[in-house]
């Protein structure tokens, strides 16, 4: 298939471009590297799939123009805006997509307190140009990152995607909801096949330096404290990011079909439409994970116990029945093998090895 993957200088995106790419896909990837973190991590993600050859090459990537990469002809890449409309549309146009996979909005649960227009950019004014892209160049398979902070205040554990989910309790949250309801708007009126994914709090090599994994290894090999919120009394649906690719190619080869069976209780619909949950399934205790990080670096980090902050919940933990039933699979790979993974490659791209 002919695949456009937006946000392909980001963790997940990156990821998922490489494995399509593996099978034989031809993927235009997607990305407007702004600087909500580290660059380089996003120039490095760029330089693995031959799309620059060194991290000083990134800041001169153009805008606007299709860039193929140096070790794979079916790779191309363009610097984009999600809300550059008229661009978006070219780029469907001279492209003639078989699938999306959108990826790419601006994350973080805590920035969303502090930069709400970001998230109206990106998340909701950049997901409508997706939407209108597909419905006027005849794309009928869209899958798309929603996730897990959607079910806000829920509190019925573990998380099912037949849950109300109409309390969320930060506007990225509100925002990753809002794209389920548009996608179901544009199934029913367009007939275009979408699949909405709830991711639960992905981790692993290329990770987000927001993420609690990245800080923690940042602050335990620089020997400074770490903060611990709601005291460690928290429990998260850790989910590596192999176990998320595979999920995503299983959505994006099996396309939703339209329920005709469907009821309001259950997260299908008369629309060919679908949204899964991808979690562990297996919610692990905040302290358990920073012991993981401790035995992998030998060392014993130091805690600041913090009360729980603005628009973060307690627990997650994912129901993945529907992934089972459905697309026969479910994500397995154990927190300490992930965190080991992680490491080995924090250490080797921050030099530490050297």
């Amino acid at each position: 298939m002919k695949i456009l993957v937006t946000g392909t200088a980001g963790f997940i995106g990156s990821h998922l471009a490489i494995k399509l790419l593996e099978r034989g896909d031809e993927i235009v990837g997607l990305d407007n590297i702004n600087d909500y973190y580290d660059q380089n991590v996003k120039y490095g993600r760029l330089q693995r799939t031959g799309i620059i050859d060194s991290l000083e090459k990134g800041p001169g990537i153009p805008y606007g123009k299709l860039i193929t990469s140096s070790t794979n002809p079916n790779y191309k890449f363009i610097k984009l805006n999600l809300e550059d409309k008229e661009a978006m549309m070219q780029l469907f146009a001279q492209e003639k997509f078989d699938a999306v996979c959108n990826l790419a909005a601006q994350a973080g649960v805590r920035y969303s307190l502090t930069n709400p227009d970001a998230y109206m950019d990106s998340n909701i004014i950049g997901f409508m140009n997706i939407l209108e892209s597909c419905r006027h160049y005849d794309v009928k398979n869209l899958s798309y990152a929603s996730s897990s902070s959607v079910y806000g205040l829920n509190e019925e554990l573990p998380f099912s995607t037949n849950h109300n989910v109409d309390h969320p309790i930060s506007l990225y949250a509100a925002s990753k909801k809002s794209n389920e309801l548009m996608a179901h708007t544009y199934s029913h009126l367009f007939g275009i096949a979408t699949t909405g994914l709830r991711f639960f709090t992905v981790y692993g090599p290329w990770g987000r330096p927001d993420m609690a994994l990245f800080l923690f290894t940042k602050a335990a090999l620089e020997g400074r404290k770490i903060d611990v919120f709601n005291n460690g009394e928290m429990l998260r649906d850790f989910t590596y990011i192999d176990d998320i690719v595979e999920g995503l190619i299983r959505v994006i080869d099996n396309p939703p079909k339209a329920n005709p069976n469907w009821n309001h209780e259950t997260s299908t619909s008369s629309a060919p439409y679908k949204i899964y949950n991808i979690g562990n399934n297996n919610p692990v205790k905040l302290m358990d994970f920073i012991t993981a990080i401790e035995n992998k670096l030998g060392k014993t980090i130091e805690k600041n116990f913090m009360p729980l902050q603005a628009g973060d919940v307690p627990a997650t933990y994912a129901d993945v029945n529907d992934l089972v039933e459905d697309l026969d699979y479910k994500p397995e790979t154990p927190v300490q093998e992930g965190i080991n993974k992680f490491v080995d490659w924090y250490l080797e791209f921050f030099g530490y090895n050297k």
